[in-house]
């Protein structure tokens, strides 16, 4: 029986060991309630009327604990482009990255390359706000999202302010919200002018706890892993082990269990047990780096 997989996925296991490896490489969506959560207010943004003072938000968290990830699927479930009367082309979400560093021009260029809009990079600053506008504007969009809003730390004080005044002015011309996405030190940036502050709500994506909701991010784990062998994640003793060995870092869980199940897979196990999870040459990150020995 193969009821601990979930039934868009069994058909998986009638595939290769090889084919399978591969099947678990593939980005693959595991809800959990804080995202859950997060949709929904980036939604609720997104349907806010226009007035002169729209609401912004920060989301932060540590590096690797699914921020980027969560935006994806927002950008999946609400935000993809579409084409209106077969003539206008609609973006109601732009997602983009932040540039290197704090830069004016270097921010309404990361806005226009996701237009796919022609530009010249030698432009004025002024031109390039002008074409950003513009194309916000023609295109509908409803939610800018800025990614790695924490590289604007990098610059001069005077830049950072500089790139902060230009995100408030995009925000007061076009009337839509601005989401930057970020590590805990982009609230840092908020704080080069107190009406920064005041304009940003900042919602944390924190570790996970070794608890109830572990638990169920596990079972919802274990639907994906196509493994022929149901291996009961959430019992507390597996539980307990995985969340030591990640730290309840959402992206290392990830990872430590598709090597788990890669083992399992390889060895014939089909399950992944509390040997499995210990024989794992798994260095916990340090300073933000993950060593795995080259025997996995």
């Amino acid at each position: 029986m193969s009821t601990h997989i979930h039934p868009d996925f069994r058909h998986v296991l009638g595939l290769s060991d090889q084919e399978r490896i591969a099947f678990m490489d593939q980005d693959r969506w595991i809800g959990y309630p804080v995202a859950t959560q997060i949709i929904t207010m980036l939604r609720g943004l997104m349907d806010k009327p226009a007035k002169p003072r729209m609401p912004n938000l920060l989301i932060v968290g540590e590096p690797n604990n699914g921020k980027t990830t969560l935006i994806a699927r927002f950008m999946k479930l609400h935000g993809e482009s579409y084409i209106e009367d077969d003539v206008t082309a609609v973006k109601p979400a732009i997602v983009v990255q932040a540039p290197p560093s704090a830069d004016e021009k270097g921010l309404y260029i990361s806005i226009l390359e996701r237009f796919y809009a022609p530009y010249r990079a030698t432009d004025s600053t002024h031109k390039l706000r002008y074409q950003v506008v513009h194309q916000c504007r023609t295109c509908r969009a409803r939610v800018l999202i800025i990614d790695e809003f924490h590289s604007m730390l990098t610059g001069s004080a005077i830049k950072q302010r500089e790139v902060m005044n230009a995100i408030k002015a995009l925000c007061n011309e076009l009337l839509i919200p601005i989401v930057g996405v970020g590590t805990r030190e982009a609230v840092r940036i908020l704080h080069t002018d107190p009406q920064h502050a005041s304009r940003f709500d900042v919602i944390p994506l924190p570790r996970w706890q070794l608890d109830t909701d572990f638990q169920k991010l596990l079972a919802g784990f274990e639907c994906v892993l196509p493994l022929k062998k149901p291996s009961h994640l959430p019992t507390p003793e597996l539980a307990t082990a995985l969340h030591t060995l990640s730290s309840g870092n959402l992206g290392d869980l990830h990872r430590l269990l598709i090597e788990c199940a890669k083992a399992a897979i390889l060895n014939g196990k089909e399950l992944i047990d509390l040997p499995t999870i210990q024989g794992m040459k798994w260095i916990k990150p340090t300073g933000g780096i993950r060593e795995v020995s080259a025997s996995l």
